[in-house]
């Protein structure tokens, strides 16, 4: 068998990346997608393409035939579409392992979450650990990729900036090192080859929320306001949105409070920067 790859989520933030780098070295790539279009617009060919709903599994039947390793991305941040994350980050991924299984797939590669299995209190990480376990417990070689954080996450300090204003918890001291999506999907790639069960990755830089705030406004052009949160009013918050918002509501932020409340550290790796990143978010707002 040679080493022919199925991607599932190649229309997402990190599977464009994955998909663009598995093309460079030259794998033969199978994609399963929603829409074609998507992935045309973001100048991906594949050399075979499905269209399928991954969380139906009627759709997938021999998605996986003649496949040797299945890279999966897929998962949501914002429950959106009547789906929750059980819907996609565990079912519909099941659905998918399911399929490998049956037609003798040697190696399946999962990204999940830094720190996941610590977070399971929070229903996205909740259901994906729940997958990794199924994952676990398969019989197939796997890697479980876990990131820390995308560039495209930081995205939102950049937007808070060019409103003039940025909210941290706890003084800003907290920790992260968010990885770009091109770093990580070198090391998604990598995975097909070693034997590795769990890879861990951040970027380059180790900075504070307070610094990552600062890098903002300066990429900006804007003058630092940060306010900073009490712990106290943190807990509040997430009180009354566990009542007063929907349960798809409540998803991203009961996501967003919990990792902005703790250092999420992962080993370096790459070489892209956010300020490069933040530099051209400002670029590509000076150009519209």
């Amino acid at each position: 068998m040679d080493k022919k790859v199925l991607l599932a989520g190649a229309t997402g933030y990190l599977g464009s990346f994955v998909a663009t780098e598995l093309l460079k070295r030259d794998y033969t790539v199978r994609t399963i997608v929603r829409d074609s279009e998507k992935l045309y617009e973001k100048g991906i060919v594949p050399h075979e393409l499905l269209e399928a709903e991954v969380t139906e599994s009627h759709t997938l039947s021999g998605c996986c035939d003649g496949i040797d390793t299945v890279i999966s991305t897929v998962g949501i941040t914002r429950q959106k579409d009547g789906l929750s994350y059980m819907d996609v980050d565990y079912q519909a991924n099941l659905n998918l392992l399911e399929q490998a299984k049956a037609s003798g797939v040697r190696k399946f590669i999962y990204v999940s979450i830094l720190d996941g299995e610590k977070l399971r209190k929070v229903s996205l990480c909740a259901a994906k650990e729940r997958f990794v376990e199924a994952l676990k417990t398969s019989g197939l070689e796997y890697t479980v990729v876990r990131p820390n954080g995308f560039f495209s996450d930081m995205d939102e300090f950049y937007h808070m900036a060019e409103t003039g204003r940025i909210f941290l918890f706890a003084g800003g001291q907290y920790k992260s090192n968010p990885i770009h999506g091109a770093d990580l999907a070198s090391l998604v790639v990598d995975a097909i080859d070693i034997p590795k069960r769990e890879v861990a990755a951040g970027g380059p830089d180790v900075l504070t929320h307070k610094q990552i705030a600062e890098m903002a406004f300066k990429c900006a052009g804007k003058k630092p306001a940060i306010i900073y949160i009490p712990s106290w009013a943190r807990v509040l918050a997430m009180g009354a949105s566990r009542f007063f918002t929907s349960r798809h509501q409540y998803g991203p932020i009961e996501f967003f409070m919990t990792v902005m409340s703790r250092d999420m550290l992962a080993p370096p790796k790459g070489h892209l920067h956010l300020e490069e990143h933040y530099r051209e978010l400002h670029g590509h707002s000076d150009s519209k």
